[in-house]
């Protein structure tokens, strides 16, 4: 890859999660190797979606990609789907806790075509919306634009990331791996400072419950472009190639 490293711009959200330390040489492998088939797709703007469980690790994925693809010199955008979610003051207009209501009706697609996808899809666009609104403090950074060059990556992580609304849009797809009980075990882990003792419930009853649906009427599993194993944060493997 080249010498000269691109700028990687991050959403403006508090919700952002740092990038995660080397944690082996097969990792940075594997990350390395994926860089390179994204960067084969072509030389002008791309759009690569991760998706996966609940805690699966897409948000430390995509940001381990980020870091090799601007080492070869290509900008790159850093997105996450939550950061496109409808605001939370607006919950009592429709169910958003539920497992079916969180993934009917919890993310903004709408807004977030129009404020980054289509952008970045399109190649006369100049700029794009990193951020709608940010999940912990609810305030809006629509009007917060970042330049789009020709060449630009953007790199979006999120769950339900290949729905029907939004998975045209993707030039490469990532599925990562992880079985559900091992979801539900990360994801309480990882959020227990929000949600305390109700953490396993959420993930197990909300978000697992979601996902259940998103696998049965969706199926995105079999249109991706890898699927990768991340059950080992140190020792992922390529299930598909």
């Amino acid at each position: 890859m080249g010498l000269q490293r691109a700028d990687v711009h991050h959403s403006a959200s508090t919700w952002r999660q740092p990038a995660p330390s080397a944690a082996s040489p097969e990792r940075s492998a594997l990350v390395e190797s994926m860089a390179k088939r994204i960067l084969a797709v072509g030389s002008g703007r791309l759009l690569v979606g991760i998706d996966g469980f609940t805690a699966s690790g897409k948000t430390s994925f995509g940001h381990e990609l980020a870091e090799r693809i601007s080492a070869a010199g290509r900008p790159v955008l850093r997105a996450t789907l939550d950061d496109f979610k409808k605001p939370w003051k607006d919950r009592h207009l429709y169910d958003r806790e539920s497992g079916e209501g969180y993934y009917r009706n919890a993310y903004d697609y709408d807004e977030l075509k129009r404020l980054l996808l289509d952008p970045c899809g399109t190649p006369e666009a100049t700029s794009a919306v990193l951020c709608s609104i940010d999940p912990l403090t609810q305030q809006s950074h629509a009007a917060e634009t970042t330049a789009l060059a020709p060449d630009t990556v953007l790199i979006v992580d999120g769950v339900f990331a290949f729905r029907p609304e939004i998975n045209r849009y993707w030039d490469f797809r990532v599925w990562l791996h992880v079985d559900a009980e091992l979801s539900v075990q990360r994801g309480a882990d990882r959020d227990q400072d929000w949600a305390g003792s109700e953490a396993e419930s959420i993930h197990r009853n909300r978000y697992l419950v979601a996902e259940g649906i998103y696998l049965q009427e969706v199926d995105p599993v079999p249109m991706v472009d890898v699927t990768i194993d991340n059950s080992t944060f140190a020792s992922p493997r390529i299930l598909t190639p």
